[in-house]
């Protein structure tokens, strides 16, 4: 089933206002909470069968989408529709962060950010060559864990004294427990297969106190994916990333020593709970040279992560800058202390 929201005032197709939180229409202006919409403008077509194919109801195109894709918009009117049929069940979100920052917004950041690479061609910062930019809800899981961890470590404290003519070395021996109990709120693990999740990850920290209830208005005139992953699947790489965290804080606690050999180490991390929860992200294609280059952009904080290409005349130029600095105060040195002595 494909829903559109319709203007109550003039007909027109409605979609989320990233600015103001609210359904806006870009016919005659009104904005309407989401909360708030009322149910008899919002109109539903139903999708034939399990296929990906529907009518648009405003034009009446034929209109295909990928088996993954929730929400997205008619290639030919650009209306705004939400697949509620993908969006029930199992594969219903509980939570959603709404764009913050408008596609004119997100636009006007990237054109900013290619111009401040240092080392990037001089063509390349000149950010016009942006061939799109797709305003995405990536699906999400935000876990709540638990990790109890149990440690046993020999620690020495090194001592060193004289005695008359002699230097006295002295060690001592200590047997150290640690027992832990840690918990970790909603950390996050892209659920999608076709985002690179070093990608993703490189885009947080997201701002939590934003989360909203899911809600479907949130999606229309944006492009949203259902998760590819559930959140047994997704648990082993959750598991591993906090680790370094659960060590970090374990060795935080045997402080004072000279040396720490853990004889046992034993984590236990269990899930308590997972929220399947869609995240805000732009999506940047840059054509240079007659490559593609994929950028990311936080929609909530405007972080923006990628790899642009970079300049080998500038690398060279900025290396050989620094060997003639770095000459250049040798040299100076050398001249100092000559004159001193």
């Amino acid at each position: 089933m494909v829903i559109h929201y319709k203007c109550p005032s003039c007909g027109a197709d409605m979609v989320f206002d990233s600015e103001t939180g609210k359904l806006s229409c870009g016919s005659c202006g009104r904005k309407d909470n989401v909360e708030d919409f009322p149910k008899d403008f919002i109109s539903h077509v139903f999708a034939e069968g399990e296929t990906v194919e529907y009518h648009c109801k405003n034009c009446g195109a034929e209109v295909l989408t990928d088996a993954d894709t929730t929400a997205t918009t008619c290639s030919f009117c650009g209306a705004g529709v939400v697949l509620a049929d993908r969006l029930s069940g199992n594969m219903a979100p509980a939570k959603v962060i709404p764009f913050k920052i408008s596609k004119e917004k997100a636009m006007d950041a990237f054109k900013a950010w290619c111009k401040n690479g240092l080392l990037t061609p001089k063509g390349f910062m000149s950010a016009d060559r942006v061939k799109s930019i797709t305003g995405i809800y990536v699906p999400f899981w935000l876990y709540d864990l638990n990790a109890k961890a149990y440690v046993d470590a020999t620690c020495t404290r090194v001592r060193t004294y004289s005695r008359g003519e002699y230097i006295f070395t002295e060690t001592s021996y200590y047997d150290v427990h640690r027992s832990v109990d840690l918990n970790y709120i909603k950390v996050p693990a892209d659920a999608s297969e076709k985002m690179n999740d070093e990608l993703m990850d490189k885009l947080e920290p997201y701002e939590y106190s934003e989360l909203k209830d899911f809600n479907t208005p949130y999606l229309a005139g944006y492009i949203a994916e259902k998760y590819n992953y559930d959140a047994q699947q997704l648990l082993p790489r959750v598991k591993h990333r906090i680790d370094s965290y659960i060590d970090s804080y374990i060795s935080s606690t045997i402080t004072g020593y000279s040396t720490t050999s853990y004889k046992n180490k034993r984590i236990d991390t269990k899930q308590k709970q997972a929220y399947y929860t869609l995240f805000p992200v732009w999506m940047v294609c840059y054509d240079y040279k007659k490559s593609e280059h994929t950028f990311a952009m936080n929609g909530q904080t405007g972080k923006i992560v990628g790899k642009p290409p970079l300049s080998y005349q500038k690398i060279a130029a900025w290396f050989g800058g620094i060997a003639s600095i770095t000459w250049i105060v040798i040299k100076l040195i050398a001249w100092l202390i000559g004159g001193v002595f």
